[in-house]
């Protein structure tokens, strides 16, 4: 490796840097990703937070979550009697590190393909684009005419709830619970608090979510984020809203939790507790002293539009940038900057990033909120639509949520939408599609959608808009 020169070297194996040194390799760059990641067992991996511990093992484990619930409390209605059910949580663990592990050494079979030179060990940005490499055999270094930095983000931790990583866990432990706590104390009802919350509620975890702020998902419009508050409480989940933690002391096998609620001090007890209140971005060691990388006061990496540093040729994607801490963020961050390096045109549309909260129902938006829209004085016009009402969502047994679309009033421009009901996720790219090609509402109204489908939820709203709604009552 001493004096190997690269086209491109990345630092971070993650959804970020895996797929900026894959594209650099398509453009016919030499190209190396350096990632340190290492599992429980000390087994270096690709993939970083997202595949390893995050976005993979998560929706494994609320795929099983699920179909346990409905098993329990639906299949009946479908004419299916189950008798004798059982809960195997070691199974369900198996089968999520069978899936983390196929697609982590997927990515090395992707690098092969590509030509990627992949190194498993701690990269670190030196002066004049050096690149030290600690690996398990020593200490070496390469050098790069570009060099990307997408070391991720890692688990904020509180002063007053420190991890020990048995009782009081961050959101690598609560993916990783050998049995279900019998009560599960979660601070946060963000996107992380959400969804562990509802895989161990499903699973029977008497679950306490803890947040801070008096408003429910404050970065989701209000309406769709109150029909979420409504059923993810139905469901047994108990979200308590502005209680501001105090303190966590483990007390043999409890966990005391104080918080503050109404002016009143409150104390919570569970068997578990997961600190879920965000993430902050990851830059320990990534470069030398002397490396002038421009950090700003959160400590996020100063970049351009373009993700430019304030280093000449050294770029930065993923979390350790601005903007939302999303996977499909990064990676189209990382493809960008590839394209770039190696001379194509290329942007980044920040204003068609989708959000998608994996709950039952899921929740999903893109663009921006009824409220962002009124604080621009700009004439707007909304449709909504009901998942009760469509045929599909009755024939799956989840006709809940809504559909809501915002819309310019005068331009008829699609301004922003968003979806709390099944499939949320998947239902939504149509959406980001629409906005990224430019489409109208009244593109949407004249798209055919197959029916019986959970998409002509979107389309019922669009027409809603201009009050054209054909099974909904138009007001």
């Amino acid at each position: 490796m001493n004096d190997n020169h690269y086209d491109v070297a990345v630092i971070g194996g993650g959804p970020a840097g895996y797929p900026a040194a894959i594209r650099a390799a398509q453009l016919g760059l030499s190209a190396v990703c350096i990632d340190d990641w290492k599992n429980e067992k000390g087994e270096r991996l690709f993939g970083g937070t997202c595949l390893n511990v995050g976005c993979i093992p998560s929706k494994a484990l609320l795929e099983s979550s699920e179909l346990f619930h409905r098993a329990e409390t639906e299949f009946s209605v479908h004419g299916i009697k189950v008798g004798g059910l059982g809960l195997d949580v070691a199974a369900m663990q198996t089968r999520k590190a069978g899936i983390v592990q196929q697609l982590t050494t997927g990515i090395e079979a992707l690098f092969k393909a590509a030509g990627v030179v992949g190194i498993k060990g701690r990269g670190k940005l030196l002066a004049g684009n050096r690149v030290e490499v600690k690996t398990d055999t020593g200490v070496e270094t390469l050098s790069a005419t570009h060099v990307v930095l997408a070391t991720g983000s890692v688990p904020v931790e509180l002063p007053m709830a420190k991890f020990d990583g048995k009782r009081i866990v961050d959101s690598t432990g609560a993916l990783a619970f050998t049995s279900v706590p019998k009560r599960l104390g979660v601070i946060g009802a963000g996107v992380i608090g959400l969804e562990l919350g509802s895989v161990w509620g499903r699973l029977g975890s008497e679950v306490v979510i803890l947040e801070a702020l008096d408003t429910f998902l404050y970065m989701a419009d209000q309406q769709i984020a109150k029909e979420a508050l409504r059923h993810l409480k139905k469901q047994g989940l108990d979200i308590r809203l502005g209680a501001k933690v105090t303190s966590a002391t483990v007390q043999g096998d409890v966990v005391k939790v104080g918080y503050e609620s109404g002016g009143a001090a409150q104390t919570l007890e569970c068997d578990a507790l997961v600190v879920a209140v965000g993430r902050r971005p990851y830059t320990t060691g990534a470069f030398a002293q002397d490396v002038p990388v421009q950090l700003d006061k959160r400590g996020f990496v100063e970049v351009d539009a373009h993700c430019r540093t304030s280093v000449p040729k050294v770029w930065a994607v993923g979390d350790v940038v601005r903007g939302p801490m999303l996977a499909h963020k990064g990676t189209e961050e990382g493809v960008m900057v590839a394209e770039l390096i190696a001379g194509h045109v290329a942007e980044m549309n920040y204003k068609t990033i989708p959000s998608v909260i994996y709950t039952a129902p899921e929740i999903a938006w893109v663009g921006q909120t009824e409220a962002e829209v009124q604080k621009t004085g700009r004439p707007y016009k909304v449709g909504t639509f009901s998942f009760a009402v469509n045929g599909r969502a009755k024939g799956m047994q989840q006709a809940v949520g809504l559909v809501k679309l915002i819309a310019d009033r005068e331009h008829d421009d699609i301004l922003g939408v968003h979806i709390v009901g099944p499939v949320a996720g998947e239902l939504i790219a149509e959406a980001v599609l629409a906005m990224e090609f430019q489409a109208s509402a009244e593109d949407l109204q004249r798209t055919i959608h197959a029916h019986p489908t959970l998409s002509e939820a979107l389309h019922e709203a669009a027409l809603a808009a201009d009050k054209r709604a054909i099974h909904a009552i138009n007001r």
